[in-house]
């Protein structure tokens, strides 16, 4: 056995074992490179006909018991309510659209989790998300995933360095294809399991029905930009910025969500290619720096508006103790509530919470 064998035998890890096919790799992968490994699956829902926690932890325990690791079942679902899903309400009632699953990780998946496995003597904690990280003189580094249509450091700007000296992505360095092809390889039980949907842990809701079950909310009117009444809309939380499908009237071109007017309880749309649908400064709040240092300012960036949106080139600036985000071109639907995250490259710098547009 080689000197680095003994050393990573030694090193104790706790896998995240959610009973997906990506978190079953990064546990596989693990005990193949030598470390001392245990998986852990988190009971955070049990609520609605679209969970899925019964099945999700039966698919944990017999990937676990096909690679002879032990696995804990940690509940974490009054947590969970507490502090992402009462989050999620609240902030859907004043009409922003949140992000539920940069707010679970941050509170559960290297809150919560990190906590108990540091308890328990782990010296790391791994999860199948596709990102990396990366230790050099100045800190630890959070960087994407390698697998660009999988990437995953958008929801992961609010881990800083305190998580990121215990965390391990074992997945990071891999795109979905050879994940699923090693997982095929090492006849994993879920192998062939689809990806999950819809919201973490919570499993594929439909969303609006989980709303109307949750918050409150009132019909009012949909306007157009020069305030002319064209419909009626069944409630703000029900729309977001820069949506199509769903707005409720009929018209010769297609209709946007250009903005939502919470006083007064008005949805105002816009046609295609309005300029009401296109932003090019917002201010942001509760920022987060993964380096736990704050940039000097000003300075540029790449930004990342929503999961899955292409980067676009931007100044940041401090006004008034606020950050303002300037962008080179005017991008579509930037919504409040959202996440805009910030990278230099492949480096996450940081990220924080779109609080308002401006003109």
């Amino acid at each position: 056995m080689s000197d680095l064998q003994n050393k990573l035998e030694n090193k104790k890890v706790l896998v995240a074992l959610s009973g997906g096919v990506d978190s079953s790799v990064a546990t596989a992968l693990l005990k193949q490179q030598g470390y001392a490994v245990e998986a852990a699956y988190m009971h955070c829902w049990s609520k609605g006909p679209y969970c899925s926690t019964e099945k999700d932890q039966a698919d944990a325990a017999k990937v676990a018991a096909y690679l002879g690791v032990s696995l804990h079942v940690f509940d974490f679902e009054a947590e969970y309510k507490k502090k992402v899903i009462s989050y999620f309400f609240a902030e859907t009632e004043k009409g922003r659209t949140p992000n539920p699953d940069v707010m679970c990780n941050q509170e559960i998946k290297f809150g919560l989790f990190l906590k108990k496995a540091k308890k328990l003597g782990f010296d790391y904690i791994a999860t199948g998300h596709y990102a990396r990280v990366k230790k050099d003189k100045n800190g630890y580094h959070l960087l994407t995933g390698l697998d660009s249509n999988k990437d995953q450091s958008y929801f992961l700007y609010r881990v800083g360095q305190e998580q990121l000296t215990y965390t391990l992505f074992p997945i990071g360095d891999l795109t979905k294809v050879q994940v699923r092809k090693k997982a095929i390889e090492l006849g994993l039980p879920t192998a062939n399991k689809p990806d999950s949907t819809g919201i973490c842990f919570v499993g594929p809701a439909k969303v609006k029905e989980f709303l109307a079950q949750n918050i409150k909310y009132t019909h009012g009117e949909i306007v157009n930009t020069e305030g002319r009444v064209l419909g009626r809309h069944r409630g703000l939380p029900f729309y977001t910025i820069g949506q199509r499908e769903g707005i409720g009237i009929s018209a010769s071109v297609p209709h946007y969500v250009a903005s939502k007017k919470p006083k007064t309880n008005t949805l105002v749309i816009a046609p295609i290619g309005h300029v009401a649908l296109f932003k090019r400064r917002f201010i942001v709040k509760d920022t987060k720096w993964v380096s736990g240092r704050e940039p000097d300012c000003p300075f540029e960036a790449q930004v990342k508006l929503r999961y899955r949106a292409l980067n676009a080139r931007a100044a940041i600036k401090k006004i008034n103790g606020r950050f303002e985000i300037c962008l080179e071109n005017s991008q579509r639907a930037i919504t409040p509530g959202q996440s805009a995250v910030f990278y230099k490259k492949e480096d996450v710098l940081g990220g924080a919470v779109i609080d308002r547009t401006l003109r």
